[in-house]
């Protein structure tokens, strides 16, 4: 018995070109991670302060021996990625790990600014 074999070529696996584009489905609601960053001591105020200048990021916890706690709330998981590679690439950063990341669905449930809600319309 002769199987076919489909020779699926590694590059195209791994980029992800193997998958049709109408199969990846992008979750609803953004993205929400925290990252752990180690930066040099004496340079930790400049380094927060550069992370705090990046769209959605926020510091949620520091020590002074050069470690902070970072939360990013981004749009989807291309934003947070790239997010996670600027601050590792800042001056005095050492490293940022990614040590939490999920799905915020119930951002798509939010009412965009300024637009009521079924129970705001209720209210009235």
């Amino acid at each position: 018995m002769n199987k076919r074999h489909n020779a699926i070529d590694r590059r195209a696996l791994i980029t992800g070109r193997v998958l049709p584009a109408d199969a990846i489905v992008s979750p609803p609601g953004g993205e929400i991670a925290s990252i752990l960053v180690q930066a040099r001591p004496d340079r930790l105020n400049a380094v927060a302060s550069a992370i705090m200048a990046l769209r959605g990021c926020e510091i949620f916890g520091r020590d002074d021996r050069g470690k902070l706690v970072v939360v990013v709330d981004a749009p989807d998981a291309g934003s947070l990625g790239s997010t996670v590679n600027t601050i590792s690439t800042l001056p005095d950063v050492y490293s940022a790990s990614l040590v939490f990341h999920a799905v915020d669905a119930a951002a798509s449930d939010r009412p965009a600014s300024g637009e009521r809600t079924s129970h705001d319309r209720a209210q009235a």
